[in-house]
């Protein structure tokens, strides 16, 4: 088994949807998914924000579901009201979603964004109904938004992340990936970070497994919620953390060191010592290589 300083150990073949690492990250995921039509559709609203519709062709019948006063989703109705929330949530993540009354896709989608707002309660929700109103039409030109359903994600007043065209799942993971603060998934800074966790667990025969991600990698947000249920799961034993690569300098630097070129990265420890690392974000394969590197046996 080598070191930490010293691992250098080749990545695995057959890899399973992996992002090639690059210092200088594109804003959006690779795994970005646009809307049906979009070219038909971006001249449709073009056309309805100089008038009083903001109402995509297709649109259905049906309206999104309204909100309730015991939901903790908080509808906006203008550029005010939208950065006062922002400004209020501080640290806090805060989900919009961008919708149209008559967008079957903005219904379809928004019971689950409620759903999800019942459960993370470390997140803020939003919702803005893009041809409400003229201040409404404003917002969501000033936002540069094109196409509803739309998903954008905040941090401190500035926008981190944003989807279209995406399902329950997509949503649900990306809420994870970016809104994570306090679940068994330690969080990860820097080396000295790294190293206090490693030193932490010397000695308690726990394996450590290292989720090495950039902050817009599509592979890394589509297998998180993979970590974050297996952490729950395997609390006995196992012990989950997460570094983004692209935080920091000092986070960047420790990729390097550890050659990783591919993300996500899986780096499994144990007793102070690396013992291996598993490349990819399929599912069945991390939960395989965690299992083996647990000295569970797996056959298959």
């Amino acid at each position: 088994m080598a070191s930490l300083t010293n691992f250098l150990a080749k990545p695995l073949q057959n890899l399973v949807s992996v992002t090639k690492l690059n210092p200088f990250p594109s804003p959006f995921p690779s795994s970005f998914i646009p809307s049906t039509k979009p070219k038909q559709f971006l001249s449709n609203l073009e056309t309805n924000f100089k008038g009083s519709n903001f109402i995509p062709k297709a649109a259905a019948a049906s309206g999104v579901k309204k909100v309730n006063s015991d939901e903790r989703v908080q509808k906006v109705h203008s550029i005010e009201e939208f950065d006062e929330a922002l400004r209020a949530a501080k640290n806090r993540l805060v989900v919009v979603e961008y919708a149209a009354s008559r967008s079957f896709e903005s219904s379809k989608i928004y019971p689950f964004m409620v759903d999800l707002s019942r459960t993370c309660n470390d997140v803020d929700f939003l919702l803005v109904m893009g041809d409400e109103n003229e201040k409404t039409r404003e917002l969501c030109k000033r936002e540069k938004i094109e196409q509803v359903p739309h998903f954008s994600f905040y941090k401190n007043m500035e926008k981190i992340h944003e989807e279209e065209g995406i399902g329950p799942d997509q949503l649900m993971g990306d809420v994870l990936y970016y809104g994570d603060s306090h679940s068994s998934v330690v969080q990860l800074h820097s080396r000295e970070d790294v190293e206090r966790l490693i030193d932490q667990h010397k000695v308690d025969n726990k394996l450590l497994v290292l989720d090495v991600g950039l902050k817009h990698c599509g592979p890394c947000v589509k297998v998180y919620p993979t970590v974050v249920k297996l952490s729950r799961q395997m609390s006995d034993t196992v012990v989950f953390a997460r570094m983004n690569g692209d935080e920091n300098e000092s986070c960047m630097q420790f990729l390097r060191d550890m050659n990783v070129i591919e993300v996500p990265t899986f780096v499994f420890i144990r007793d102070g010592q690396i013992c291996g690392r598993y490349v990819g974000s399929g599912k069945g394969e991390l939960i395989g290589e965690i299992l083996r590197y647990q000295g569970v046996r797996v056959t298959y």
